[in-house]
């Protein structure tokens, strides 16, 4: 099961932002869509393990964020939709390889993993280079980079295209879709990438408004969109 919740509500600054939240789904790839502030982000902090829920029950590929927070933490990669937040090390090979840092591995297998990472996103040939001076597209390719060079079993992304352009988008989300072993859950107002999911959630007024196969749910958010 990649992701079960049942009553899940979170309160933030004495607000209800999210309620009575309840959710089966076992997808290889899920998108989150709706309105700004409907509770889709918090949503995916709340399986990111960003966010502590106040009531019910969440499982993510069998964990609960809260009580199996290490292993959580270990299964779990997080991509944001502004890189800069996530860029650390100065040096684009550096700031892949601190994202292994947990992992004690020995040096030559951690430079072995960062490397692969770096040849799989494209980024090979900017390893030595300052990870601040690259494009908005190769920073976002740098933040996915230092996700999946932890192998994680499932990568929650919170609005990754928000900022590219066309080319950039379409190749960011290449790599989230690709089955290279990993779930995705992706939080996005890109309905074309939506599609591209198996399936969707539509939040509205911090609750499930809709959940199945990808093509209806964005069917009936565009439906209610003209209404």
């Amino acid at each position: 099961m990649i992701l079960y919740c049942r009553d899940l509500g979170v309160r933030l600054d004495g607000r209800e932002v999210l309620r009575g939240v309840s959710l089966d789904l076992d997808a290889r790839t899920i998108a989150v869509i709706g309105d700004n502030g409907s509770g889709k982000s918090t949503f995916a902090r709340v399986i990111a393990g960003l966010v502590r829920r106040d009531s019910g029950d969440v499982r993510v590929r069998g964990l609960d964020p809260d009580e199996d927070a290490a292993e959580h933490r270990r299964r779990v990669a997080l991509v944001l939709s502004n890189p800069d937040a996530q860029i650390v090390m100065p040096v684009v090979a550096d700031d892949v390889g601190f994202s292994l840092r947990a992992e004690r591995l020995p040096k030559t297998q951690r430079a072995e993993r960062v490397a692969r990472a770096l040849e799989r996103f494209g980024l090979a040939g900017f390893a030595e280079r300052s990870a601040h001076d690259l494009s908005g597209g190769q920073k976002q390719l740098l933040a996915l980079c230092g996700a999946f060079v932890r192998e994680p079993d499932l990568v929650v992304a919170d609005e990754p295209t928000a900022y590219l352009d066309a080319r950039n988008a379409r190749r960011v989300a290449g790599h989230l879709l690709a089955d290279s072993g990993h779930a995705l859950v992706v939080v996005t107002h890109d309905l074309a990438l939506a599609r591209r999911c198996e399936a969707a959630v539509l939040f509205a007024d911090g609750g499930v408004s809709a959940a199945g196969a990808a093509s209806e749910v964005v069917d009936a958010y565009e439906r209610a969109l003209v209404c």
